[in-house]
């Protein structure tokens, strides 16, 4: 279990970030257009998992447009926005902001994603949804870098990610 706060106050996630240099859990969420999505499907890149509470909030939605923008270049990297939201509702934020250099995924189907990555916010208003990290992982799907921010209403170290994908 790992302790994060939301304004201020204390809450809990179910575990703790897959630690660098472990392998990546599998997972299975669902694309924009309902497609069952897994690890394996993006094979031979680099991933980059920015994994959110709901797009619906400004720091989500700042983050995703941010890395969006940073790795629009970036072909050797898959970026994946992971949250809550139902895959229409993040289909239509990333219609609305043109954003094209990342795949939202959502959890509708299971929340064993945020158990496996231990994100999954257990208690306070959140319970049920995914703290706010950022899980690198490499072409073999080896985690190489992880950040748990450890406020959510705050952005993460978007420097320290980038450093880990040069």
């Amino acid at each position: 279990m790992a302790t994060i706060t939301l304004q201020g106050n204390a809450i809990n996630t179910n575990g703790e970030l897959p630690a660098v240099g472990s392998d990546a859990p599998d997972f299975h969420l669902v694309d924009t257009e309902l497609n069952d999505r897994y690890l394996a499907d993006y094979a031979g890149k680099k991933k980059l998992l920015n994994i959110v509470p709901s797009l619906d909030t400004g720091v989500c939605a700042t983050s995703t447009k941010h890395f969006n923008e940073i790795l629009s270049s970036r072909d050797d990297v898959a970026v994946l926005i992971i949250s809550a939201d139902l895959p229409f509702a993040s289909g239509r934020f990333c219609i609305e902001e043109k954003l094209s250099h990342v795949t939202s995924l959502s959890m509708m189907r299971s929340r064993n994603f945020a158990k496996d990555y231990g994100v999954l916010i257990t208690d306070g208003p959140l319970a049920g949804v995914t703290a706010r990290a950022v899980v690198i992982l490499d072409e073999s799907n080896k985690v190489i870098y992880n950040e748990l921010v450890p406020e959510i209403a705050q952005e993460p170290d978007y420097d320290s990610a980038m450093k880990a994908l040069s």
